[in-house]
């Protein structure tokens, strides 16, 4: 390293973010971005680890020692190669990843590790702003076709690891745009559109080919599809949503989080959304279910629309400020996670299920909750209620976010009869192969719901599969 005593005379900068009252009124990023000079002093940091945790922590193999240490002495071209020789969208998940990096960085355990996702963001900004990143299109062809189905960030790496092989890869979308939850899931104060439009732009100038509103197993039989290539990636995602069913689950003002959350941004894409269509906060008091990423989201978007007030609640207990005992370093800490969307104005409650809903006028108007305890039983954790803690939820707007369970299987998997496992994910052998030739799947139909990065790193494997079993 350039300066392997670098942490000892800087300490950790975040960029921060824009002040809770200027970015609630609108739909940008959040995140600020720090100066060239800091940005590579804060790289700066990374110091000469005998094992580099960051690198084992980071689902996609991340070379985070190396391209730091590049940044530091100022070379942005060679920190930018050296980041894409492992992950194909940096700008993805420089703003969205939870950084497991991070949690498993030597400086962690001081509570100051180095901002490696910061970095990360910042190098590939760089390296398009200067133009390093241009279309590099395969010199040769192999002549063998590959459909990748599902433009989420498995496909999207699928296809572009296929691409580079010099395969002839289309890449099937079933909405208007490419992205998948990254486009529609994903808030613009999070992640703008325009980041997936530009590298998008790089893979088609690359040769990729791309067919946008294009339902499989609808649009085109599973039988059809199978037909016209040589090799079929599924990269549908885990998009079935797990459900609350209980009474009055019916009522009108309880969504799932995802017809919520795609709503909006395609509003914000300039997509009209006729006024009885709408889901909006407005004006209303808000419960989100679910204390995830998703159920974050959700807060954040209600918040922006002008929600009345904001609850959130989780079935879990609370986690705590500091790793227990159970979860040392250089693991995932399971720690108290406070995210930029509670920050701006939200009331968050642990250790509470949900037993019915109760309205009027066929409207939900409260949730009837109850607090549960927790104990260990025999290594396992078991839930149950507390008596004389029934209570009720002001709520005229109630969003579901409490995950996803599964791949849809109606349509294209069952038509071609894929296989499932016992989670009704898509069985896959360690070929990332189905039960049927020459049909593959990756990310999260495969895997069950999980992380962006966790997506491109099953992708990039996949695509390295494919084109095994191509040559």
């Amino acid at each position: 390293m350039g300066d392997p005593k670098g942490f000892l005379k800087i300490g950790r900068k975040p960029a921060g973010n824009r002040p809770v009252h200027e970015r609630t009124g609108d739909y940008s990023e959040v995140e600020q971005v720090l100066n060239s000079e800091d940005r590579q002093l804060q790289a700066s940091r990374c110091m000469e680890c005998g094992i580099p945790f960051c690198h084992w922590g980071c689902p996609v193999d991340n070379l985070i020692p190396e391209w730091n240490d590049l940044l530091y002495r100022g070379d942005w071209k060679g920190a930018s190669d050296r980041l894409h020789s492992t992950n194909n969208f940096p700008e993805f998940t420089g703003r969205i990843c939870p950084a497991p990096c991070e949690h498993s960085c030597v400086l962690n355990i001081d509570e100051e590790p180095v901002t490696i996702r910061e970095n990360e963001v910042a190098i590939v900004e760089k390296a398009f702003a200067e133009g390093y990143i241009k279309p590099t299109p395969p010199k040769k062809r192999t002549g063998k076709k590959v459909a990748v189905i599902g433009s989420g960030p498995a496909g999207m790496a699928a296809a572009d690891q296929l691409n580079k092989a010099g395969h002839t890869v289309t890449l099937f979308e079933k909405d208007e745009k490419i992205g998948g939850l990254l486009r529609y899931g994903i808030p613009d104060f999070k992640l703008n559109k325009r980041t997936i439009d530009r590298r998008l732009n790089v893979m088609q100038a690359e040769g990729i080919i791309v067919k946008t509103g294009v339902d499989m197993g609808k649009d085109i039989s599973g039988k059809e599809i199978m037909k016209k290539f040589d090799a079929l990636c599924l990269a549908i995602g885990a998009m079935q949503p797990r459900d609350l069913p209980v009474k009055g689950r019916e009522l009108d003002g309880v969504h799932f989080a995802m017809e919520y959350l795609t709503q909006q941004n395609r509003v914000n894409d300039g997509i009209y959304v006729a006024y009885d269509n709408r889901i909006t906060a407005e004006g209303r008091k808000v419960l989100v279910i679910g204390g995830g990423d998703t159920g974050s989201d959700c807060v954040g978007t209600a918040i922006r629309q002008g929600a009345k007030s904001v609850t959130q609640i989780e079935i879990l207990p609370e986690p705590p400020v500091k790793r227990a005992d159970e979860n040392p370093w250089p693991y995932f800490a399971k720690t108290l996670k406070t995210s930029t969307s509670h920050e701006e104005g939200c009331n968050r409650r642990w250790s509470l299920t949900t037993l019915k809903f109760t309205g009027m006028q066929q409207r939900v108007t409260h949730a009837e909750v109850q607090q549960v305890a927790w104990d260990k039983v025999n290594g396992s954790h078991q839930m149950e209620e507390v008596p004389g803690t029934r209570e009720k939820i002001e709520a005229d707007l109630i969003l579901l976010a409490m995950g996803f369970v599964h791949p849809v299987h109606e349509g294209l998997l069952a038509e071609l009869g894929v296989e499932l496992n016992y989670g009704k994910n898509i069985q896959v052998n360690q070929k990332m192969s189905t039960n049927l030739e020459k049909l593959f799947a990756t990310g999260d139909a495969a895997n069950g719901a999980s992380l962006v990065v966790t997506a491109i790193a099953s992708g990039r494997r996949a695509a390295k599969k494919i084109d095994d079993f191509l040559s």
